[in-house]
């Protein structure tokens, strides 16, 4: 068979349906913000180290903002209260805020808007389709839940934050910093993780930390629609981005529900899939916005 002829050849490149139709900014422009929001929430934590601007203080574990902002991760905070720790009532005011933030927009938007690690395990996703590997061993979607729990139970039994020593979003911001080691090695295993094992494998299956977030976005207000599912053509574009393809098809194809507001709890509102449709299926909404166009 030759290459012209080959499937991989004559099939185009994600999104590109949704380039001709809507040009490359449009296609790109929810990735694009995210990428903006992430680089920009890193930079700010980097300032101080690197140029001894303190605008942000700490990581995205615990953080000070301008010397009057606590924000606390509420899965650090949890593991403190594991470990029989009363946290100070800072870390208590930060871990309030940063939840309810995410009970609003949902839990899982810091996987996709904050964490660094997103930027990691997006590009090991676009190699992965740019070599057009498949297969793969995948884990169970409900490992995360396991290791959330586990990492408690390790956190309680060992009078320490458990996760913290393995967790990749601080080794990246630690690598940052203070450069080259062990912290890299834990960033890079994820890549090659998700590059060569498991598609999507570190945030779909594994992440505990996304686990505990998307309990937070089960009643979130902001949700993605698939509000002109009736033009959906089945390329097949949007299940190739997502992170979590498995929350787009309730929405989408009508499965076991009537409505096109997708609900799941683990999905990330990147906002990929209505960059790359070039039908313009879908849309960023509220979960109230039942109506179809």
């Amino acid at each position: 068979m030759s290459a012209a002829a080959s499937p991989r050849a004559a099939r185009p490149r994600v999104g590109a349906d949704a380039i001709a139709g809507k040009g490359w900014l449009g296609a790109h422009k929810w990735l694009l913000l995210r990428r903006l929001s992430q680089l920009g929430i890193l930079a700010l934590f980097l300032a101080g180290p690197w140029f001894g601007l303190w605008i942000v203080k700490g990581n995205l574990s615990s953080s000070l903002t301008l010397d009057v902002l606590p924000l606390t991760d509420p899965f650090l905070l949890a593991q403190s209260f594991a470990t029989g720790t009363l946290p100070y009532k800072e870390a208590l005011i930060g871990a309030g805020i940063v939840v309810a933030f995410y009970l609003f927009v949902g839990g899982r938007v810091f996987c996709s808007w904050v964490c660094p690690m997103n930027l990691v395990t997006d590009a090991a996703a676009w190699l992965r389709r740019r070599l057009g590997l498949k297969g793969g061993k995948i884990p169970s979607a409900d490992t995360r839940y396991w290791l959330l729990g586990f990492m408690l139970i390790a956190a309680f039994a060992t009078g320490s934050l458990a996760w913290e020593w393995v967790n990749p979003v601080s080794m990246l911001h630690r690598g940052l910093i203070f450069g080259f080691g062990l912290a890299w090695g834990i960033v890079g295993g994820v890549f090659l993780y998700d590059l060569l094992i498991a598609t999507r494998g570190w945030c779909g299956h594994i992440c505990p930390m996304g686990a505990f977030y998307s309990l937070l976005g089960a009643a979130a207000l902001v949700r993605v629609s698939a509000a002109q599912r009736s033009a959906c053509d089945d390329c097949m574009d949007c299940f190739a981005v997502c992170p979590e393809p498995q929350v787009i098809r309730p929405a989408l194809k009508a499965a076991g529900q009537d409505h096109p507001v997708i609900l799941d709890r683990n999905c990330t509102n990147c906002g990929r899939c209505v960059d790359v449709c070039g039908k313009n299926v879908f849309r960023i909404t509220t979960r109230f916005d039942r109506s179809e166009s």
